[in-house]
């Protein structure tokens, strides 16, 4: 199955240059329907260019605090600069505590095609 998420600029050229292994997002009905093997196309929000990767693992958690503790914050989109000042609540700005509360979040670990 094909699935098609917008990303911004940064967290795209992230991905497009292999930094970025894990995108973040909140676990709600159209990322439930993601599975194994399944393709993603990234949108880049400003130009609209895409980028193709495969799924290669799922990470399921009650929340971005958890998953912050759990998962490699440089695989995440964080520089070696950035690690120690990353915080579960940088996704705040995408996601609220309760909706992370109501549906829980997931990191999709990705690879390029």
């Amino acid at each position: 199955m094909t699935h098609y998420m917008k990303l911004r600029p940064h967290p795209f050229a992230m991905i497009k240059s292999g930094k970025k292994t894990i995108e973040l997002r909140l676990l709600d009905e159209k990322r439930r329907q993601i599975a194994l093997g399944d393709t993603l196309i990234f949108i880049n929000t400003d130009s609209g260019a895409q980028i193709a990767c495969s799924v290669k693992n799922l990470y399921v958690f009650a929340s971005f605090e958890e998953l912050y503790r759990a998962l490699p914050l440089d695989s995440c989109g964080y520089l070696p600069e950035e690690i120690p000042y990353a915080s579960a609540k940088d996704m705040e700005q995408y996601y609220t505590v309760q909706e992370q509360a109501q549906h829980g979040v997931i990191g999709i670990e990705i690879a390029l095609i």
